[in-house]
């Protein structure tokens, strides 16, 4: 009975230091997005000319970075906007790619698209849904 007894302290100390699985230093690290802590990122791949996803859904408000990464052959840029946000990353070479820190506040639809040279208009959109 000692024994099962003092297994039951140890364990409670090692869980309460964040020591053993899933302790305590997990929570501590996390992703950094332009220096913020980010709720995650969304990666998006830019080809000539599609965004794949063309559908992010958010299902909470807070920090989030985008990462689009270009595959294609062309040079391409990501753009948001929608409900007072209006962000874009700077050009993106081939095989290259960029993240943005983005900060959704309202709940709603944002555009999302390459802003260059009429990439969105040949295909490069897509939505982003915010609940």
């Amino acid at each position: 009975m000692r024994l099962i007894a003092s297994l039951l302290v140890v364990c409670s100390v090692l869980a309460l230091a964040g020591c053993g699985r899933g302790g305590g230093s997990q929570k501590l690290q996390g992703t950094y997005v332009e220096g913020y802590h980010v709720s995650g990122v969304f990666k998006v791949h830019e080809t000539e000319y599609a965004l794949r996803p063309s559908f992010i859904h958010v299902i909470r408000f807070g920090y989030y970075g985008i990462k689009a990464i270009n595959d294609g052959n062309l040079a391409h840029a990501l753009a948001i906007e929608g409900h007072g946000l209006h962000k874009r990353t700077e050009e993106i070479q081939p095989g290259q790619s960029a993240t943005m820190l983005v900060l959704f506040l309202k709940a709603g639809r944002y555009e999302l698209y390459c802003p260059i040279d009429g990439h969105a208009d040949k295909g490069m959109k897509g939505t982003v849904k915010v609940h």
